[in-house]
């Protein structure tokens, strides 16, 4: 028997109505209002903000190439004429500022903190935007961790955002809980890479997504191949991709393969991700466009 039958065949145990007395919530005055009943936790974004869709970018492990994927996602939609901005939720491992080239500290007033904007305009927020120092580490519990990104959109004031992107720690803790929770997340990207593991970690992703209620719209595969410079074969470094196999296992679409490429490396090092080459997450775009 699910949770909602449990309510309704126990009764909420309060003294709201004569139906807890009856052991049915139906009949209640207070049904779907007393403290028994699901409460949302979805947190409400500044109220200057006006966000239309929220994408988070997730992976079951770490060093899949979330983050690079995040910054491609958020520059192709860009380009397409979208306002786009990044949220980096990995607290302990921010790579956003590196990827954009951006040293600048964030700054407030009383209505927010302001969001720091990219070369090609851009918004992101990251811990790394708040630290004295970029290698100073952060050393917090799981709580303070989660009440950061918490912040992150409570706080910042994105402003008309058509797509916010949510670059997410590895695994299934506390911040994806937490983002999962308190963002109105529209649908996830699962990036994974053509290593055997690879099933359980889509597995992982895509388990807690359904937990959560928040739909799965298809896989990355990152590090898919590396294009022979000579000859222009695509030679499968990591062996055999088993990306089509595990999106099918799950019902899922493959949105894109990028490859192993030592200029999109480069570019972010030098903190010049936008100025990428490459359609390689055009099939991603097209699915959050038709959203």
């Amino acid at each position: 028997m699910d949770k909602e039958k449990n309510m309704q065949a126990e009764g909420c145990g309060s003294s709201c109505g004569e139906g807890c007395d009856s052991g049915s919530c139906s009949s209640c005055p207070s049904a779907g209002n007393c403290s028994s009943q699901p409460q949302s936790l979805i947190e409400e974004t500044n109220s200057f903000n006006d966000i239309k869709k929220v994408i988070a970018v997730v992976s079951g492990k770490g060093g899949v190439g979330k983050s690079m994927v995040t910054s491609l996602m958020a520059v192709n939609m860009q380009r397409r004429g979208f306002r786009t901005s990044i949220l980096d939720a990995d607290i302990t491992g921010p790579s956003i500022p590196k990827a954009f080239g951006i040293t600048e500290k964030a700054s407030a007033n009383e209505l927010g903190i302001f969001p720091i904007l990219t070369s090609t305009g851009i918004g992101t927020m990251s811990v790394n935007n708040l630290l004295e120092n970029d290698t100073d580490p952060v050393v917090w519990r799981g709580p303070v961790i989660a009440g950061t990104v918490k912040q992150f959109w409570t706080d910042v004031l994105w402003g008309d955002v058509d797509y916010l992107f949510v670059d997410m720690p590895p695994g299934t803790g506390d911040v994806p809980l937490t983002v999962f929770q308190s963002l109105p997340v529209d649908g996830i990207i699962v990036v994974t890479s053509p290593q055997e593991l690879v099933s359980m970690i889509v597995g992982k992703a895509v388990k807690m997504a359904e937990m959560m209620d928040i739909p799965v719209l298809g896989l990355v595969e990152n590090m898919s191949y590396f294009t022979c410079p000579d000859c222009g074969k695509e030679i499968p470094v990591f062996g055999p991709s088993k990306v089509e196999e595990v999106a099918a296992e799950y019902g899922l679409d493959v949105l894109g393969r990028l490859p192993i490429n030592p200029k999109l490396a480069a570019a972010c090092d030098k903190g010049m991700i936008e100025l990428y080459e490459g359609n390689w997450l055009d099939g991603a775009a097209e699915k959050l466009e038709n959203l």
